[in-house]
């Protein structure tokens, strides 16, 4: 069910910024990878911080840096940032202890951030949003 509400989700952020015009600006999606890419930094505050905060925000800089360089580059990194977070999201568990993490997070995020991805991918094939800085 987490993964379905993620996926909606992003559908009606998407089109919320579609009407809004909010993603007219090629730092619309970036934006949208930085913010993903913090949760669980919050998460890890919330939970009392510790070492795991610092493991924690070398990943948030790994998606931080490629909403960085995909805006000025090409959107298309951006596209692979909102994906690898979601790969990131079903497999951090494994990887890291994640206290503070809600148990319907990892399916969440995924649903989002795939969303997200196949939205920003879509609207870049359409040439809605350019893919490079003019």
């Amino acid at each position: 069910m987490p993964i379905w509400i993620g996926l909606g989700v992003a559908v009606a952020v998407a089109l919320f910024a579609r009407l809004s015009g909010l993603d007219r600006d090629r730092a619309f999606y970036p934006t949208v990878l930085i913010v993903v890419g913090h949760y669980y930094v919050l998460f890890a505050v919330m939970a009392g911080g510790g070492t795991e905060l610092w493991t924690e925000l070398a990943g948030f800089v790994l998606f931080a840096a490629a909403a960085a360089i995909g805006f000025r580059a090409s959107l298309w990194l951006v596209v692979a940032g909102l994906a690898g977070h979601g790969i990131f999201d079903v497999t951090r568990a494994s990887l890291l202890a994640g206290r503070g993490v809600p148990e319907y997070w990892p399916g969440f995020c995924l649903g989002f951030d795939v969303m997200a991805a196949a939205v920003l991918a879509a609207f870049l094939l359409l040439g809605k949003i350019r893919s490079t800085p003019a």
